[in-house]
């Protein structure tokens, strides 16, 4: 998959495939220098996932009959975010951190299934592979310049106080 003709929906299945591994990662290293950087970097990937679905794919994809998935979508992000705050505060060692990490990769995994089964067959037939094409290559710019600003994750702290808008 070139990056110039990078489908959306390829490109966030990818990223979810991505981003479970390397939560599974975090989770089975025994190092507490690898697991804080392994977190760091599945939570910036985390975050820069999230922001390109909220500002930019879930409004592309918009249509009255899927508006109350995208809704849900977006509180599942908050969720998820919320963790992800609360991960970044916590040290690898701290006794909660495994437990919250376990609720994290948990709510991710669903979070996926339930776009991959019900969101992403629906965006062929609102949007054509030129339209997604193009969509992909705005994400991946997003994404790529919340990574060179630095630590996307640290910045989902101060944005779990309500879902994102569906605009």
């Amino acid at each position: 998959m070139s990056e110039k003709s990078i489908d959306a929906v390829e490109l966030l299945v990818s990223q979810h495939r991505a981003m479970e591994a390397l939560l599974k990662k975090v989770a089975e290293s025994d190092n507490r220098e690898e697991k804080k950087t392994l977190f760091a970097e599945a939570g910036d990937h985390l975050a820069t996932h999230i922001k390109s679905e909220e500002e930019l794919f879930y409004p592309a994809v918009k249509a009255a009959r899927n508006e109350d998935r995208l809704l849900e979508s977006l509180e599942e992000h908050l969720s998820l975010k919320r963790l992800l705050a609360d991960l970044v505060a916590l040290d690898p060692d701290d006794k909660t951190f495994e437990a919250k990490l376990q609720v994290l990769t948990e709510q991710a995994e669903h979070h996926h299934k339930e776009e991959e089964e019900h969101l992403f067959p629906e965006v062929p037939k609102l949007m054509s592979q030129e339209q997604r094409e193009a969509l992909g290559r705005e994400m991946l710019a997003l994404q790529n310049n919340l990574d060179r600003q630095g630590d996307p994750r640290e910045a989902v702290v101060n944005e779990t106080g309500s879902a994102a808008p569906l605009d």
